[in-house]
């Protein structure tokens, strides 16, 4: 990972954790993928998905969680779920995006 992205990782840890997340897991990996950040918030198991850049040369951030990601994520997070017997759970799947510095988090993503 680049520099711009672990310092993005590191910044949307901290965003979470200031607005009263509790961190699960940071790069939850399994052979399907990775998952930047698992957390949970008030009853709700949340699958963070952190995207940065530093200009809009190729796109907005987010636009990287492609359909194709999402699958991806989605697939990743239900083996966490099993992994922790925590199938019952909700569970919401946001975007954190950090375009130069500047965090926009996007709850409900997909």
């Amino acid at each position: 990972m680049n520099k711009v992205g672990v310092s993005g990782e590191v910044q949307a840890k901290e965003y979470l954790i200031k607005k009263k997340y509790k961190i699960l897991a940071c790069n939850y990996t399994t052979k399907l993928g990775e998952i930047d950040i698992i957390a949970k918030y008030k009853n709700v198991v949340v699958f963070v998905e952190v995207k940065s850049r530093n200009s809009v040369k190729y796109g907005l951030p987010r636009e990287a969680v492609t359909t194709h990601k999402q699958v991806k994520i989605k697939q990743v997070a239900t083996q966490y779920l099993l992994s922790n017997q925590l199938l019952d759970s909700n569970v919401r799947f946001d975007v954190i995006d950090i375009l130069d510095g500047e965090l926009t988090h996007i709850e409900n993503a997909f």
